[in-house]
């Protein structure tokens, strides 16, 4: 008895599965040792390489907007780690929202506290201060840093401050 056409595929299809199922399986339980990290898909989202650095709408209350001019100010004169402003001008989270700042003490305390209450949403008790979660990225990566500062501004609106 010869099968058709039909039922030849239906049976290759078949053993195809099983096949790939296997190989699944032999994947799954090869790589099973290899320590993965998980993926913030934030941090995957592209931006262009040049981003319009028109500033968003200000906020209206004194710390969201202190830290959304810190924003705009890292976005245009750039974000360094390990010092505090670096040969470039560029800056880092925490001179960034002290030159923002004008001199005004308490409007920078209140703005670092909200900044850290954000990096403790996100990261835990990892870091002890601004300057040691800024620190800990490597030059030319700010993306995470900028992110947080971006969520720091949006925290203060949404409390009033």
């Amino acid at each position: 008895m010869e099968l058709s056409l039909e039922e030849r595929l239906t049976l290759v299809e078949a053993a195809m599965t099983v096949r790939l199922d296997e190989a699944n399986a032999a994947y799954e339980v090869n790589t099973a040792h290899i320590p993965t990290t998980p993926v913030d898909l934030a941090d995957l989202v592209a931006l262009p390489l040049t981003p319009t650095l028109q500033p968003l709408a200000p906020h209206s209350t004194p710390v969201a907007a202190l830290l959304q001019r810190a924003h705009h100010r890292l976005l245009t004169g750039g974000w360094c780690a390990g010092s505090f402003r670096d040969e470039d001008g560029a800056l880092c989270l925490f001179g960034a929202i002290r030159f923002e700042s004008h001199r005004n003490l308490r409007l920078e305390m209140d703005a670092i506290s909200v900044l850290m209450d954000t990096i403790r949403r996100q990261f835990g008790d990892r870091f002890e201060s601004v300057p040691a979660f800024n620190d800990s990225f490597r030059a030319g990566d700010a993306r995470i840093p900028l992110r947080i500062l971006g969520q720091a501004a949006d925290l203060a609106d949404a409390r009033s401050l």
